[in-house]
């Protein structure tokens, strides 16, 4: 059951930065209209920004595969889970408070530093009861 709960939350992770995964792929109008959609005022195009898009699209869902990655195999990678836990909440305080800061609305505010607090939260307290079970 730890270890189910634990795979869950790796899970939560894979999916949060996975999602970021068609960047690599989208047309610009496309992605500037899904990031309008996500809050953004109109994105015009530049050579650099969608350079920018690509690369954090790619890194983020790169990410995502390393969370998939755990989830799949997490006796195998064990030492590595709680390095991931510690990195989701990180980067859930880091979004806090950048939201907070720019007065971002809820949407997709909310989503992202929930997704990152709870799974990075989540991992680290089922990795000490799971990891007995490893």
């Amino acid at each position: 059951m730890k270890l189910t709960l634990l795979r869950a939350f790796l899970g939560l992770g894979a999916a949060t930065w996975g999602a970021a995964a068609p960047g690599v792929f989208l047309k610009w109008q496309t992605a500037a209209h899904a990031m309008e959609g996500l809050g953004s005022g109109p994105v015009t195009y530049d050579r650099m920004l969608d350079y920018w898009l690509r690369m954090a699209s790619g890194a983020f869902a790169l990410v995502g595969c390393l969370y998939l990655l755990l989830m799949i195999r997490p006796k195998r990678f064990r030492e590595m889970i709680p390095w991931m836990g510690w990195f989701a909440l990180v980067e859930g305080i880091i979004l806090l408070g950048h939201g907070v800061r720019l007065g971002l609305p809820p949407w997709p505010f909310y989503g992202d530093v929930s997704a990152c607090l709870v799974s990075g939260g989540g991992i680290l307290i089922c990795w000490r009861s799971a990891r007995r079970s490893m």
